[in-house]
């Protein structure tokens, strides 16, 4: 495809720009010198003056709204606290905008169905910000589960071990909610952090939609003194009968890289999705692929020009994971973890608690597709 003239240029709003906003902003910048689109104007209730990423004279608004009355954008990216996905992403597709819309979703099922009827009420484009849809090791996994070279698909399991410090919950007055005045916010581990992990996974085994899942399964815990959950187990049950588990955990010794790993009858893989990269072992032998990634607002600017590119992340594609934000949301407050399996390190607003052996607890949840309390991990007793 040539490159578009200076009159197809997409004209983007960014909404929400301090904090990984910013990255968006940068992404239009980069389109911007490859003339596939231009910063229309950023969005964000504090002044934008001195933010770095931003261009001076970038129009800027203090609301969506306040934005919408003087221009329509071609698209309109959405980085801001999840309870407000709904409301901002309706008002933008309304508008006549395309949106991408940060992970995850909704705040709920119930708004998950509520924006998939705006969708298609308005017939505007909707694509949501899982970067690992776009990714060509998930394609390449696709491919290689389909070959058999794995043999039959017995497990599908996805592990999540990374470091939190009081800082991060300190960072803005929903981190680490479950609500917040009355809202619900749902940001724990499962939902936030590590949702690739666990919207990976699905992907993975064949999982998108609402009706692709049969059963979810959660475990949530927090050692950090938050209200959502810190370090949890997911274990889903596909349509198809496929265990999905996922052990994952905020409070490790150190940060590893998160995978993804497919089991098979006669081999299997493991997808270091972060790193777009895959170990394959089979009966051909043991090898690494690397591949790209396709940006997601790239891919949205594509499928703007072209009716037969499907989206990568679409709103409905992110329905299994929709679930099980719904069985997080739905469950019980998560079980703070006794102080007798958890280790401070650090200090003051750098400091993070480890919770003792969580890394091979979170190995045993998708290896085994049980949780942590199925397994019998001592911190699920002690409490």
């Amino acid at each position: 495809m040539s490159a578009p003239a200076a009159l197809d240029l997409a004209r983007v709003a960014v909404v929400g720009v301090h904090g990984h906003g910013a990255s968006h902003v940068r992404r239009v910048a980069a389109l911007a010198t490859d003339r596939r689109a231009v910063l229309s104007g950023v969005v964000d209730p504090r002044p934008v003056d001195g933010v770095a990423d931003v261009p001076p004279g970038t129009p800027w608004f203090p609301s969506l709204d306040a934005l919408l009355e003087v221009q329509r954008p071609d698209v309109v990216v959405l980085s801001t606290p999840i309870p407000t996905h709904l409301p901002l992403a309706s008002a933008a597709l309304r508008a006549g905008c395309d949106v991408l819309l940060e992970k995850p979703t909704t705040a709920s099922l119930a708004e998950h169905a509520a924006l998939l009827d705006v969708v298609a009420e308005t017939g505007r484009r909707c694509q949501v910000g899982f970067q690992t849809f776009g990714s060509g090791a998930v394609d390449e996994v696709v491919r290689i589960v389909a070959s058999g070279e794995l043999g039959d698909v017995v497990s599908v399991g996805a592990v999540g071990t990374w470091v939190r410090t009081v800082a991060y919950y300190q960072r803005a007055a929903w981190a680490g909610r479950r609500t917040l005045d009355g809202v619900e916010v749902v940001d724990g581990v499962v939902t936030n952090p590590l949702a690739h992990a666990v919207a990976t996974a699905l992907l993975v085994a064949g999982a998108r939609t609402v009706e692709d899942v049969a059963d979810v399964e959660v475990d949530l815990f927090h050692a950090h003194d938050i209200e959502a959950d810190d370090t949890s187990a997911v274990v889903v049950t596909t349509r198809s009968g496929l265990r999905v588990a996922a052990g994952l955990s905020l409070c490790a010794a150190e940060r590893t890289p998160s995978r993804v790993v497919v089991t098979g009858s006669q081999g299997s893989l493991t997808l270091y999705y972060e790193q777009d990269a895959i170990e394959v072992r089979s009966p051909r032998g043991t090898r690494r692929i690397t591949t790209g990634r396709v940006d997601l607002l790239t891919q949205l600017l594509d499928a703007r020009r072209s009716d037969d590119v499907p989206l990568r992340c679409s709103v409905a594609d992110t329905g299994a994971f929709m679930r099980v934000l719904e069985a997080v949301r739905s469950a019980p407050d998560p079980t703070a973890i006794a102080a007798d399996h958890v280790t401070w390190r650090g200090s003051g607003l750098d400091a993070w608690p480890v919770v003792t052996d969580v890394a091979d607890w979170c190995e045993r949840v998708a290896a085994e597709g049980r949780t942590f309390t199925a397994l019998g991990a001592p911190w699920t007793r002690d409490v």
